[in-house]
């Protein structure tokens, strides 16, 4: 008997380990690479070889914000709120980009507007702790979760590492975040209260994730289609994405993001609300941030705009075939789901 369950038990270990890697790379792309801002935008060579440090940095951590998850048995408010804790470690702590208020005249023009939204007291820009914090929640972690999770739904609420496995997300994490912080500039741009203070919050964050649980009770009504939710958080990501840096603008973002938050909340409490809705939700997060980088401006200035649209659309591409093969693992695993 013991020789028939190594190999019963080996599929698994793959299967596990296949998902993981997925993320470790999925997490990165969909974080700095979808929406193509970079100046390597136009050199894929240099995109490859820049996972090497942002796989560390960002996958590492999402493969860790699920892992814990799911071993604690919680849902989806630990998964946001351990990744609102990691956005502010990340944009806070680790390179001080949400201290940076300083504005960058030879950069693009998205990178040259001023900023008109600073808290008073804070030194924080409120547009870019949306851009900064928002972005690391959706596409950096929660996105790619959910839709790795749906590539692999047989094992999607099982534990994916071992204490080995979990140790080296730390240590490879530790080592990549240590590269990045010594890699800023010798100002710092925060001072020790504004350190402090992102540190509590940080802290306060992941207090929370560990505080809430899902419900667990279902409403009578009916969950809508997996298409129409899909649809609703592509128009909430578009708005994120596209409305100007002002306070108009932070406040209409805001209030959509807390709208969605109440919607996806109400339905998933619903009958019928199923893994097919999280990827529809988290899909349309992907496919927005790809389908908008065909707009955006890349820094420096020797891009070559017909090598970087070709990367545009190889990437558009890659996340309708994720997308397309998450469905019809899903279909497989729940041919009933609506």
């Amino acid at each position: 008997m013991p020789a028939l369950s190594a190999p019963a038990a080996l599929p698994w270990f793959r299967h596990r380990w296949a998902a993981v890697a997925g993320l470790l790379v999925l997490s990165p792309i969909s974080a700095e690479y979808l929406i193509g801002y970079s100046e390597s935008t136009g050199r894929p060579l240099e995109l490859l070889a820049g996972l090497l440090i942002l796989a560390p940095l960002y996958g590492t951590v999402a493969v860790l914000i699920r892992e814990i998850t799911r071993r604690t048995g919680r849902g989806w408010p630990t998964i946001l709120l351990l990744s609102a804790a990691f956005g502010v470690i990340q944009a806070g702590l680790i390179d001080q980009t949400l201290f940076d208020n300083e504005v960058d005249a030879d950069g693009p023009d998205w990178a040259t507007e001023a900023l008109v939204t600073l808290i008073p007291g804070l030194g924080v820009d409120a547009a870019r702790l949306l851009n900064y914090v928002g972005g690391h929640v959706i596409w950096s972690f929660a996105a790619p979760i959910a839709v790795v999770e749906s590539c692999a739904p047989r094992i999607a609420d099982r534990r994916w590492l071992g204490p080995v496995g979990v140790g080296v997300m730390v240590l490879l994490w530790a080592l990549s975040a240590a590269l990045v912080h010594n890699d800023t500039p010798a100002d710092p741009t925060a001072d020790p209260a504004q350190l402090i203070g992102a540190a509590v919050v940080a802290v306060a964050l992941i207090a929370a994730a560990f505080t809430v649980r899902s419900v667990r009770t279902r409403s009578s009504a009916k969950a809508p289609s997996w298409w129409l939710a899909g649809g609703v958080t592509g128009v909430a990501w578009c708005a994120n994405q596209l409305l100007p840096a002002t306070w108009a603008g932070v406040t209409v973002n805001v209030v959509a993001m807390v709208v969605l938050g109440w919607l996806l909340l109400r339905w998933s409490r619903r009958q019928g609300w199923g893994r097919r809705h999280v990827l529809a939700a988290a899909g349309s997060a992907l496919v927005i941030r790809a389908g908008l980088s065909f707009m955006v401006e890349p820094l420096g200035d020797n891009v070559d705009f017909t090598v970087k649209y070709a990367v545009n659309a190889a990437m558009l591409g890659g996340v309708a075939a994720l997308l397309l093969i998450a469905a019809h693992r899903l279909r497989r695993q729940e041919p009933s789901a609506c």
